[in-house]
């Protein structure tokens, strides 16, 4: 996982999840996507990048002002995470160290960045006014997943049950309750399955 988002799917660093985590609140998970590596010709003072980190080491680019040499450069998106600075690899720098470093490169010279895009699970939706393709070639997903978070071991993306699988869980969890007066869903599940 790059970083997480408050209430949004879309790669908005200004929703990155902080400290602040109501009942109501949704966490959207943004996992790595496609390694880039990009050259740079710096022929300003300033790049027009605005930086900032998930306090976890990662370094995210949160802006690009418009007109400014990175808007130039059109595989720089919001949302990448830097991961090397000419070959150096900035991976638990904080963001101000960042833009320091960045801001420190001659002017008039080149120097490559290595960046690594959030991917775009969201890309692959398509309108429902557009119809499914036959052979079931769209790739839309239930949209029933649950992200599985673990203090030890790797996060992992989960199928929900479908409405026939929820049935046969129950009728499990009945029948466990009335021969050994116990309730128990996931024990449901794992003898279902």
């Amino acid at each position: 996982i790059l970083f997480c988002t408050l209430n949004t799917h879309k790669i908005d660093m200004e929703k990155l999840l902080g400290g602040q985590i109501g009942l109501e609140d949704f966490i959207f998970a943004h996992v790595k996507g496609i390694k880039k590596e990009v050259e740079v010709h710096k022929s300003e003072d300033a790049l027009g990048l605005t930086i900032t980190d998930n306090g976890a080491g990662y370094a995210f680019i949160k802006r690009i002002r418009e007109g400014s040499v990175a808007d130039e450069v059109k595989v720089i998106c919001v949302g990448d995470h830097i991961e090397c600075v000419n070959g150096h690899n900035i991976v638990g720098t904080r963001h101000y160290e960042v833009a320091r470093m960045l801001k420190d490169l001659p002017r008039d010279k080149s120097f490559t960045l290595k960046l690594v895009e959030p991917m775009k699970a969201f890309e692959m939706l398509e309108p429902r006014s557009k119809g499914g393709k036959p052979g079931n070639e769209n790739k839309v997903g239930t949209g029933r997943s649950t992200l599985r978070l673990r203090s030890k071991g790797p996060a992992t993306v989960e199928e929900e049950p479908t409405e026939f699988d929820e049935k046969a869980i129950k009728k499990v969890d009945d029948l466990l309750e009335s021969y050994m007066g116990i309730r128990d869903t996931e024990l449901g599940k794992k003898i279902f399955y």
